[in-house]
């Protein structure tokens, strides 16, 4: 923003914020309001609208998407620039991406692969949920196969290379959102979260969000020694109690499992997630509200298997062959190799 306000023969006219707001740090719905530095007009796309209006963009001749992903396909970021595209492409304005690292790597993708009819804010496109995908990558794919037609540009990365984490690019870590705090937070997120719809606290409103996960009516070590039975790897889990000061449970006592990574590139996230939500229907039935996690879950093949009691190994070999299909569509917008 300070270079665009700066820039010989560029008149910076409006910011559009995505969600958590201009700094990163906001929560919930966000007003629209001005910038303290340049003063021009701040118009939120987490607020009374998701997408950018007519009126927002009124005289202005492109848009500038500069945001950091967090590589997961709920992560809502990315719906923000697909809704930007199509709005610049209906007033007739260029679209630039500066593109920014995936933080877990764009060399895996994981998981199953949105159901068409399960579209919304938490999954604009038909992603796997760990997509292995830059946002100018992601932008090239919205543009071609949605058929948006705006006129692109994404302004490439130097000396990138997709098998990179967000600590091996020489980059200094800022939070892309407020409970995103630290790359191993980003890396467990693409499973940890497949529960956050349901009854079960994440670990928002402490100091580990993503790193530990309970509710009111889980046994800590039950779960826990359920879970390192299971020897998923990268991972192993320690029974743990805390008090979230967010709702879920905000100010009760949830008992559940802490989840130290060991092995980032051994760790399947999504399949950790599955092991997860099997492990929580299996134990309590009867407490833990599965069908809740459908919208980040996206498949609702997989929700079925997990109803049904299938190993999550199983889920995962199921949910390959769409998958691989995927990684055909994703190749012919790669920027970047290994």
């Amino acid at each position: 923003i300070d270079l665009l306000a700066k820039a010989p023969g560029v008149k910076l006219v409006a910011i559009l914020t995505p969600e958590h707001g201009l700094t990163g740090l906001s929560e919930g719905k966000i007003a629209s309001g001005r910038d303290a530095v340049s003063r021009v007009p701040v118009y939120s796309l987490y607020g009374e609208t998701l997408r950018p209006t007519p009126a927002m963009l009124k005289g202005l001749d492109a848009l500038v998407f500069d945001v950091q992903d967090a590589g997961a396909r709920f992560y809502t970021y990315m719906s923000t620039m697909g809704y930007a595209m199509e709005a610049a492409a209906r007033a007739g304005i260029s679209f630039f991406v500066l593109d920014r690292p995936n933080p877990i790597s764009a060399a895996r993708v994981e998981g199953p692969v949105l159901d068409a009819n399960l579209k919304s804010f938490t999954g604009y496109f038909p992603l796997p949920v760990r997509h292995g995908m830059t946002l100018g990558e992601l932008a090239q794919m919205f543009n071609a196969e949605n058929r948006i037609g705006v006129k692109l540009a994404v302004i490439a990365m130097r000396g990138y290379r997709r098998d990179m984490w967000f600590d091996e690019t020489g980059l200094t870590w800022t939070n892309p959102s407020p409970n995103l705090r630290s790359l191993t937070q980003a890396a467990l997120y693409p499973g940890v979260a497949l529960a956050e719809a349901s009854n079960v606290s994440v670990g928002r409103g402490t100091n580990t969000p993503f790193e530990i996960l309970g509710a009111p009516w889980i046994q800590a070590q039950v779960l826990s020694d359920d879970l390192n039975g299971r020897n998923i790897a990268g991972v192993e889990f320690q029974p743990a109690t805390f008090i979230p000061d967010t709702s879920p449970f905000k100010g009760q006592t949830c008992y559940g499992v802490r989840i130290v990574l060991i092995d980032r590139r051994g760790l399947d996230s999504v399949l950790l997630g599955v092991e997860i939500l099997s492990a929580l229907y299996r134990l309590y039935p009867n407490d833990f509200q599965i069908d809740k996690a459908l919208s980040l879950i996206g498949s609702r093949a997989v929700l079925q298997a997990i109803k049904e009691g299938q190993d999550p190994r199983s889920v995962a070999a199921a949910w390959q062959p769409p998958l691989d299909q995927f990684r055909r569509l994703r190749a012919a917008y790669l920027l970047y190799t290994d």
